[in-house]
């Protein structure tokens, strides 16, 4: 049996909030207030999930959904307000505090270890049965079949979770979040993007797991960009926008395009951003996709021509975040072709875009954009050290005043920190660097995605200001970004994903913040 924490006197839950009236909910949210650094990311948030009852929380990204599950979950600690979970007041900022008052949570990132079973998995949360100092290991079996069944989950409890389906991954990461707990009966389940990797085939699966949750007096927060499972699966709604509770409606109320003008508004006339600075699109094609597919992507043409902008918009999960990868190799390619420069790309290999011209500056620059603990001149050098050979050998007085050059250029602070590490420096010069060393390499098509994710203004401009530099160069630059703001001000023509499909384009006067946010969530556009 597994040790249940012990929760200090002082953080006893034994009654519910001041006030508290009427049914005991899952949940209860009053007055939620949290900012960062003078930024507001909720304010006033209220919000109830009954027992047995699906709430849907939705908002489009830095909306607050985030915030306000790791608040919940125990991860921040609000600047006002208060919640209970089961009429048990919730103390803050204590993830152990969070299960024992029944919380329960599944992320996109399900914290399951592939290499071995489900059984082994679910015993993580739970612990092995024994017996003479033992497992005992029918009993264990048992349990855990217990456990799926609950879930209306069919899978063995020997298979590796590896050789699961993802729907079945996720139900084996619910029933863990059940399992039998004496002191901490499940109460609340919150579901956080639950079907945002899911293929569409898959979604079924988990809307007949959560409601298998539902059916045993679980309440349920169900966060998702996905407006086809609210309808199927929830009874309210709640929509976010820029941390404050903008409409809270039930479902049965609700008309689909009522939904997508809560959660984007019904402005569709937005003018895009610096759009003196941006130039006018033309020229020869340079990029051309076709029939490219990935196991997220299906059957994806495009064109991308000398001189212009692409953008690429979607909510999570859509293949946005998939494409650029795709392009550029480092993701495994099915079928369809990439030509760059008339020149057909073979599967599988980034060297060979890079050699014909291609430069990618990857969402994740911690994992993949960079080497952290080499300096920032190594790592602006890296992509082209030709410059600076000399007799077999590498001259770092020529790299040293190329480093300078370039921290010069982009405002990148401090202005003589070239031989510091790249992972000393702030988010925002880290990307100015990232994309820097691919700058130096003169593409011909730049891919850039997420090129602003966690930067300060200041960056943002500089960033922007490189990418239009870029086009005004007559390469192609394809822009992949869920700040559908940005995407308006650089781009001349945006395609919108839908589960893994381009279903849209946008051009000319379409090109707005509205028009981009509104494709992104409706059917059929």
């Amino acid at each position: 049996m597994p040790v249940v924490p012990h929760l200090p006197d002082e953080m006893a839950m034994t009654s519910p909030a001041p006030g508290a009236e009427g049914p005991v909910l899952a949940l209860s949210i009053r007055k939620l207030g949290k900012s960062f650094g003078g930024n507001a990311a909720l304010t006033d948030v209220d919000l109830d999930v009954g027992q047995g009852e699906v709430h849907a929380l939705v908002g489009e990204n830095g909306s607050g959904k985030s915030t306000l599950i790791k608040i919940i979950s125990g991860y921040h600690r609000p600047d006002s307000g208060y919640v209970t979970v089961g009429g048990q007041t919730l103390p803050f900022g204590n993830l152990d505090a969070s299960h024992v008052v029944g919380a329960r949570f599944v992320h996109q990132n399900l914290g399951l270890i592939h290499s071995i079973s489900v059984l082994d998995n679910l015993a993580l949360q739970r612990g092995f049965p024994t017996r003479l100092g033992t497992i005992a290991r029918r009993k264990a079996v048992a349990a855990a079949a217990d456990a799926l069944t609950a879930v209306s989950l069919d899978v063995d409890p020997e298979a590796l979770v590896g050789n699961l389906t993802p729907a079945e991954r996720t139900g084996v990461a619910v029933a863990r979040a059940f399992s039998r707990d004496l002191r901490s009966p499940p109460r609340l389940l919150v579901l956080d993007e639950p079907t945002a990797t899911l293929p569409e085939r898959e979604v079924s699966k988990l809307i007949t797991i959560t409601r298998a949750a539902t059916a045993r007096g679980v309440g349920v927060l169900y966060v998702t960009h996905r407006l086809d499972e609210v309808f199927e699966l929830a009874e309210v709604v709640t929509v976010l926008r820029d941390g404050r509770v903008h409409a809270r409606t039930p479902v049965a109320k609700l008309t689909r395009q009522d939904l997508v003008r809560q959660l984007v508004g019904s402005e569709l006339s937005d003018t895009r951003r610096e759009s003196s600075t941006v130039p006018v699109a033309g020229g020869r094609t340079i990029l051309d996709v076709h029939g490219l597919s990935t196991d997220v992507l299906h059957d994806i043409s495009l064109q991308l021509h000398a001189g212009e902008i692409l953008g690429v918009a979607g909510i999570t999960g859509s293949g946005r975040e998939t494409l650029c990868a795709a392009i550029f190799g480092a993701v495994e390619q099915t079928a369809g072709d990439v030509v760059v420069g008339g020149t057909r790309m073979p599967h599988g290999q980034p060297q060979a875009r890079i050699a014909a011209g291609m430069a990618m500056v990857p969402a994740d620059r911690q994992r993949f954009g960079g080497f952290f603990g080499l300096t920032a001149r190594e790592n602006l050098t890296i992509t082209r050290l030709s410059p600076h050979w000399r007799r077999g050998l590498l001259r770092k007085g020529s790299e040293r005043k190329e480093g300078a050059r370039w921290f010069r250029d982009l405002g990148v602070r401090p202005p003589s920190a070239y031989e510091q590490p790249l992972g000393s420096f702030s988010g925002g010069n880290q990307q100015k660097l990232v994309l820097a060393k691919w700058l130096r390499t003169g593409p011909k098509v730049l891919l850039v995605d997420e090129p602003t994710q966690g930067v300060d203004i200041g960056a943002k401009a500089v960033l922007h200001h490189q990418i239009l530099e870029v086009a005004r160069g007559g390469a192609g630059v394809l822009v992949s970004s869920t700040d559908t703001d940005e995407l308006a001000a650089l781009c001349h023509r945006i395609v919108i994903f839908q589960r893994g499909r381009l279903v849209a384009s946008l051009s000319g006067d379409q090109v707005t913040q509205g028009r981009v946010a509104h494709a992104c969530v409706a059917e059929n556009v």
